[in-house]
């Protein structure tokens, strides 16, 4: 399919799918006070959940281009599970921070971002460091998972420790299955800018992440430098991830399922990748956002959750249909 066409047609399924999340479950549309709800919660939420998607499905695409495999994601390099760790860390001081609120100067909703951003920052930084000594790409790997388990077992620890209190319990246990219930225009105002940075980001380094594609002694040959261009993809991933962490917690399989579906779509040329990946990120997360809403339950079911139940199966029908291609052409 045309690259163009593609984009268009996704544009138009992005608009459909938020249009649709604003009606979706309401009854009585000439309520005023109906009318506005739809635009103080629904829209938030839904701009927060396609955001996060988006921001997630970019991320994808520039691991898999950094690390030349189509099986890659954002959780391969730890920054992750770093921001989704301090994360809870903030919810488990969330008491002893909203005392010393006015020191910080930080109002206590923002704690929990602010704490993924730090968390994801102190990844990176860890990252960064050791990219400068790796000489190719299964050291940084390496160090991605190491970062990765490091921070999920401390994650658990966490969860553990907050199961002294209910309340407690409960959010942090929410938050790690990724949830964007409560968003409002403050968590759009969060995520709105890294993901558009992220993006516009990866966009400008579309050319660097094709000549990886090739491999890191013909990048260099033909001029890039592989080392300046490791460590400014790492920190575009880590940005992006962040984010998404930071309004909707752990929203699996977003950031793999995406862009390899794309890849068989419309190519591997990162200057097409990137915009239709943030583009199907977004719809697929906001649309799973309207089947959490749709579930008949007491509670809302997490984002996350329905990520997972539908990206998993739909990832293995992926990889299942292009071995099938490998092996029979």
């Amino acid at each position: 399919m045309q690259p163009r066409l593609m984009l268009a047609l996704l544009l138009v399924a992005s608009l459909t799918v938020f249009a649709a999340n604003l009606v979706v479950g309401t009854r009585a549309h000439g309520d005023d006070a109906l009318f506005e709800t739809l635009l103080s919660l629904r829209a938030s939420r839904g701009l927060t959940a396609y955001f996060a998607g988006a921001s997630l499905a970019v991320a994808g695409v520039i691991a898999q281009g950094l690390f030349r495999n189509p099986l890659a994601s954002p959780d391969v390099l730890g920054t992750t599970a770093a921001s989704s760790f301090v994360g809870k860390l903030s919810l488990l001081s969330y008491e002893a921070l909203v005392v010393g609120q006015s020191a910080l100067g930080v109002a206590p909703e923002l704690l929990l971002p602010l704490g993924c951003l730090v968390g994801a920052l102190g990844g990176l930084l860890l990252l960064l460091a050791l990219a400068k000594r790796a000489r190719d790409g299964v050291v940084l790997l390496l160090a991605g998972f190491l970062l990765s388990s490091l921070c999920l077992s401390l994650g658990s620890l966490v969860t553990s420790l907050a199961q002294e209190s209910w309340e407690l319990g409960r959010a942090v246990v929410a938050f790690a299955l990724g949830s964007i219930t409560g968003a409002g225009p403050r968590q759009v105002a969060l995520i709105a800018p890294t993901a558009v940075i992220g993006t516009v980001a990866a966009l400008l380094w579309s050319r660097p992440l094709d000549l990886l594609l090739s491999g890191e002694d013909e990048a260099t040959v033909l001029g890039l430098d592989v080392r300046r261009a490791r460590r400014w993809c790492i920190a575009w991933t880590a940005l992006l991830t962040a984010g998404a962490v930071a309004v909707g917690g752990n929203l699996s399989f977003v950031g793999l399922v995406v862009p390899h579906a794309l890849r068989a779509v419309i190519g591997v040329s990162h200057r097409w990748l990137v915009p239709a990946a943030a583009l199907a990120g977004g719809s697929f997360a906001l649309a799973c956002d309207m089947l959490a809403r749709a579930v008949p339950a007491r509670t809302e079911v997490p984002l996350g959750v329905v990520t997972g139940l539908i990206g998993a199966p739909l990832f293995l029908v992926l990889v299942l249909r292009s071995r099938r291609q490998v092996l029979y052409g």
